[in-house]
């Protein structure tokens, strides 16, 4: 189960609003989604938190790149949600040629053997073939600096209080409560 919100600053304080994620399928489409939430270049964030496990946090200002954080890169790995905050940027990692992929006899197992329904889920790990998505943080931890949460704070906080305590140190604790 995945929580998402938007949280855009404005003139007159913070906004908030759940999101549904049905249609976002890219990073570029959850941006476009923030931008939406407001009528300026003013800063939207955008949370997504699934079942405590991870939270990641995309910062939009204006027209510039977004920011990315993530809590448990390699929790997030194994999720949908969590693998289209997990760019090949963020990774570390330089998109493969499609091309030269079509080009490979390529039968599935060549990464080891394929995952069975009867195999221990630690054991196996869809979502990051490279190995570069470790457990641990992952991403600009100092995306909220400016707005109050310091790089330690966030690497501190755990999901399930994260959204929450942002919240609160931005001034936007009752919009949030409004929308939950």
């Amino acid at each position: 189960m995945y929580f998402a919100a938007l949280l855009a600053r404005t003139e007159v304080g913070w906004e908030a609003s759940d999101t549904d994620l049905d249609d976002v399928e890219t990073l570029s489409d959850l941006t476009d989604l923030a931008r939406e939430a407001t009528t300026d270049d003013d800063t939207v964030l955008a949370y997504i938190e699934q079942e405590d496990t991870w939270f990641g946090i995309v910062r939009v200002d204006g027209e510039d790149d977004p920011r990315i954080y993530v809590s448990d890169a390699a929790a997030a790995a194994r999720s949908s949600y969590g693998e289209m905050l997990l760019t090949d940027e963020l990774l570390g990692r330089t998109p493969e040629d499609d091309d030269v992929l079509a080009d490979l006899d390529l039968d599935g197992t060549e990464e080891g053997e394929p995952y069975r329904e009867d195999q221990d889920d630690d054991t196996y790990d869809s979502g990051d073939p490279d190995g570069r998505a470790g457990a641990g943080p992952l991403g600009d931890g100092g995306l909220l600096a400016d707005l109050g949460v310091g790089e330690g704070e966030l690497r501190a906080l755990r999901p399930g209080d994260a959204l929450g305590e942002i919240a609160e140190v931005l001034g936007a604790s009752e919009v949030l409560e409004a929308v939950r």
